[in-house]
């Protein structure tokens, strides 16, 4: 008899269209901290962490008690026509918390791809200029504007164009696949000081608005750029005016051991995009900037009916009592040392492991053939993704030619919980080596 899984799945498939994709087979009929159960009763420790929404766990009391309380009073009321008290507390949170001496304001919205677009139009409202400056590798999103910014073309761009105007991809700071061919540090960090000439041979400095970039690539292969890249980036951006905007959809709300990752840095962006983790799995996101330019636009020019849905807010300030208040944090920054170790020790003993690169508990391995030629493993990192599965970890590959093993395990995850699932994941990599 098929388990209800499989039955399931077969409704899925005559009634769910194929372009929502599903990484596993399974279907979950409940989750807590970090660990789901599916339909036939089989336990799953969870290293995707909904792709990277559950930093503070599945079901975390605060956040179900904050949810509770708060849909029992009122569901909506939408912002823009009866005010209420979670949107401010929580806009006054985040500008206390994100970078930068100076005053800041932040709006919300729904989705991490709806944050970008926002952060989008208050950057080219306030400038008043046009051109937006993404990268390779980049993922910012499904929507027509931050698809267009997203770098990686199958699934998420192809046979969708065509795409908006006045966007222009520079190369990253990659330094495992330096697309200058040069070594890091001997390089200078010339990817960074690439974008004085990027004025020259794509777009005008006069005419960009803004320069878009994610701390850690998400989607993109958990890239992290040495620690000079950003520092000489803002200071490149600062000189012309234009506006550096971090989305920190899936690095954000404590995911690499701080609450935001640009702080790794030392840098000042002038927008921050959060969504993801930042409301323990309910639809929100958030963009903070400058006051100055959050307030350039007109009355009605932002917004959304949905956006910052008083369930949602309730839900992100406990998240945040959670994360800043309870000691997760300090958890999160074990936990990255932790997985530092065990990745550093599996790499010095598969060769498959071409690089582990990350910070905190945002840690990947990219997979390759062999380290001389690194070409990817890609079909050795989806059988990877299969076993661990099939042992009873769920797990997440990433990167542009989908070579990439990342970590978004909740953050609260036990000891035991975690040793297993590494157990699970050497285990897995020994059977394909």
């Amino acid at each position: 008899m098929p388990g209800r899984n499989q039955e399931l799945l077969e409704k899925r498939n005559q009634h769910v269209p194929q372009g929502p994709f599903n990484t596993t087979p399974a279907f979950i009929k409940e989750a807590h901290g970090a660990v789901m159960v599916d339909v036939d009763g089989r336990e799953l420790i969870d290293f995707a962490g909904g792709i990277g929404v559950n930093n503070v766990g599945h079901c975390h009391p605060k956040v179900v008690a904050a949810i509770r309380d708060q849909a029992g009073k009122f569901i909506h009321t939408c912002f823009h026509v009866a005010m209420y008290e979670p949107y401010v507390e929580l806009a006054e949170r985040l500008n206390q918390l994100a970078p930068g001496d100076f005053a800041k304001m932040t709006l919300f919205a729904n989705s991490g791809a709806e944050a970008v677009e926002n952060a989008v139009k208050v950057a080219r409202y306030a400038t008043k200029r046009p051109a937006v400056i993404c990268f390779e590798n980049a993922f910012h999103g499904r929507t027509l504007l931050s698809m267009t910014l997203t770098s990686k073309v199958k699934p998420y761009k192809f046979g969708y164009g065509p795409y908006a105007p006045e966007v222009y991809r520079m190369p990253f700071a990659y330094c495992y696949r330096c697309p200058f061919g040069s070594t890091y540090p001997a390089c200078g960090t010339a990817c960074a000081d690439y974008l004085e000439e990027f004025f020259i041979s794509h777009v005008a400095a006069e005419q960009t608005a803004a320069v878009i970039a994610e701390p850690i690539q998400g989607e993109g292969g958990f890239v992290t750029p040495p620690p000079e890249y950003f520092p000489k980036l803002k200071a490149i951006c600062e000189k012309h005016g234009i506006a550096l905007i971090l989305d920190e959809v899936q690095s954000g709300a404590g995911r690499t051991g701080k609450f935001f990752a640009i702080d790794h840095w030392g840098v000042t962006p002038d927008i921050i995009t959060m969504a993801k983790s930042f409301a323990g799995g309910m639809p929100l996101s958030a963009v903070i900037g400058r006051a100055e330019m959050m307030n350039a636009s007109h009355v009605g020019g932002l917004g959304g009916t949905y956006g910052g849905n008083p369930v949602s807010c309730r839900a992100a300030l406990a998240v945040m009592e959670v994360l800043l208040e309870d000691g997760l944090m300090d958890r999160a920054a074990l936990l990255g040392d932790t997985l530092q170790t065990r990745f550093s020790a599996m790499q010095e003993r598969y060769e498959i492991i071409g690089e582990v690169r990350g910070k905190g508990p945002m840690l990947a391995m990219e997979l390759v053939e062999d380290r001389e030629s690194k070409k990817p493993a890609t079909d050795k990192a989806k059988a990877l993704v299969g076993r661990c599965f099939e042992k009873g970890l769920v797990l997440l590959s990433c990167g542009n030619f989908g070579n990439v093993i990342r970590t978004l395990m909740p953050l609260v995850i036990t000891d035991e919980q975690l040793d297993k699932g590494l157990s699970i994941l050497e285990e897995s990599l020994e059977e394909i080596s």
